[in-house]
């Protein structure tokens, strides 16, 4: 049974980072592309970072977007999510997701059509 949990999702004060896990089971993780998304309430689901074997082996090391990074841990079979300088419009629930298609994850950004298998997802909330 294929399964993504996540979890690290809190209530934080703004500035302040957070580190995002998911965990992953029950399909081979270097055969899938892992994303994260996330959506606040009354906003359409917006996609952050990516990670894939492919990717890994073009860009490798942890990848940066702005004030995110995502890493990742293969012998863990585990994805992480840093999140640096939060600021209260980052309050949304996170998740992850696992896609098959070489097109779920191009250049580290997530398109979320190509993505199968998704997690319950992790509040984070951003507020003084």
């Amino acid at each position: 049974e294929v399964q993504l949990v996540e979890s690290g999702g809190a209530l934080v004060q703004p500035g302040g980072s957070l580190r995002l896990s998911c965990a992953a089971s029950g399909f081979t993780f270097d055969d899938y592309a892992i994303g994260w998304f996330r959506q606040a309430p009354g906003k359409e689901r917006e996609g952050i970072l990516c990670t894939s074997r492919r990717d890994r082996d073009t860009y490798p090391g942890d990848s940066v977007k702005g004030r995110f990074t995502i890493s990742s841990d293969s012998a863990k079979n585990t994805v992480y999510l840093q999140i640096d300088s939060l600021r209260p419009e980052d309050t949304a629930s996170y998740y992850c997701a696992a896609g098959w298609s070489t097109n779920a994850c191009i250049a580290r950004m997530p398109d979320p059509n190509w993505y199968t298998f998704w997690g319950q997802g992790t509040q984070v909330t951003v507020s003084s």
